[in-house]
Order: structure tokens, then C-alpha cells, then sequence
């Protein structure tokens, strides 16, 4: 089995592709690979999209790749891989994103990316540090996660999903904030799994495992 990390130049790829090959060694589910080959991502059985940054420089750089974003789009929604978006690149799977100018987005999960606007005053926004899950829906990504395990969050926006089924997973600040997404053979994360210790390898080792 092949996993394909997907690099187009728009996040931090070392503390992610290490803490896949570390799951996949752990649990032998095949190679891990950082690539931006759209031949590599054409044959791969999983794909990680990462993101760090603002939503529109990232859409613009995913679609600036030769062949990059047709072969992603071609595995997910013609071949069904299985695939998993992490940070900036969870907010790409949104119909639109509302930072700085309003940008279109992969369409895969009804919704907009809007700022996070607390209910308290208090709380400054990024969303950065550490906070406890709260489980909205069961996925085989969560098998062994519970409500009040942390990740780790920066971000000044968040998923607004259209369809709350699709939000799998909130986080209390100042509001619900959404945490996760999912539908189909798609899954989003707006934490880091990566730097997220053992609930954040336990989701990735969940991933690697999946079989929608």
C-alpha cells in the first residue's frame, strides 16, 4: 500500500512524514511517501493533503501544480482513494473560503471557511494550543478516541459544514468550533494528528487501517 503526502509548497511535511511512516511501520500498512509527482499521486491507495497559511495562497498554489490538482481530484472522486486533510488542507475540501477574498474551494464537503469569532472576549484569536475533542458522530477514524482527548489547533478559521452530519467533531472556544470533518471516503482535520501525540497517532494509524 502507498500513501502519498501531498507537497505543493504550503506546509511544515517533516513532523507529518514522520509520524506516518512511524504508524505505517507500526502497523504495516505499506510506504509513505512526501511527493508532488501527479503520476505518484495518480497510483497511490491514500492520500494526505497538509496546509499551513491562508486559504487562498494554498488553493492557488494546489492549482498552480502541473497536473497536481487533476490528479488529486481524479483519485478522490473518480477512484474513490481515501483521503485525509489536514489544517489548511481540510479547509480546501469546502465549497468556498472567506479569508482576505472570497476563494473557491474543492467542493467536496458543502460549506464555507469563515473566521472564528468567540463568544467570550476574552479568548484571542488564533485557536492555538491544545483542546479536548468533543465527538458529534462515529467514524472508523475516531475507534478508540473519546470526548475530552486533545489536539493541537492554530488557526483563525474554521469549517462552517452546510450538512452538520458531516461534522464529525467540535472543540469548545468561545462556540463550537469544528474539529473534524468527513463524508464518503473523505476525512478532514483541522488539528495537527501530527503533533498531536498519542490521540493524534492513533488517528493516523486509524487512517492508514481505514477501508471505506
Amino acid at each position: 500500500m502507498l500513501t502519498a503526502i501531498i507537497d505543493y509548497e504550503s506546509g511544515n511535511l517533516h513532523s507529518a512524514e514522520k509520524a506516518f511512516q512511524r504508524m505505517a511501520h507500526e502497523i504495516g500498512a505499506g510506504e509513505v511517501i512526501v511527493t508532488s509527482d501527479p503520476d505518484r499521486v495518480a497510483v497511490a491507495d491514500r492520500l494526505v493533503l497538509p496546509g499551513d497559511g491562508a486559504f487562498p495562497a494554498c488553493a492557488a498554489a494546489l492549482k498552480g501544480r502541473s497536473g497536481l490538482y487533476e490528479a488529486l481530484r481524479e483519485a478522490v472522486e473518480t477512484r474513490a482513494r481515501p483521503f485525509l486533510g489536514i489544517c489548511v488542507g481540510m479547509q480546501l475540501m469546502a465549497t468556498r473560503g472567506h479569508e482576505y477574498e472570497e476563494t473557491d474551494g474543492l467542493g467536496w464537503i458543502g460549506g464555507d471557511v469563515v473566521r472564528i469569532t468567540p463568544g467570550d472576549p476574552a479568548l484571542k484569536v488564533p485557536h492555538m494550543g491544545w483542546n479536548d475533542l468533543v465527538l458529534d458522530h462515529p467514524h472508523p477514524v475516531l475507534d478508540g478516541i473519546s470526548t475530552g482527548d486533545h489536539a493541537y489547533f492554530v488557526h483563525s478559521y474554521h469549517f462552517r459544514a452546510t450538512d452538520p452530519r458531516q461534522r464529525l467533531a467540535h472543540v469548545d472556544f468561545g462556540g463550537a468550533v469544528t474539529a473534524m470533518i468527513g463524508r464518503d471516503t473523505m476525512i478532514g482535520m483541522q488539528f495537527h494528528p501530527e503533533k498531536s501525540q498519542a490521540t493524534g497517532l492513533r488517528m493516523i494509524g486509524n487512517f492508514l487501517r481505514w477501508t471505506p
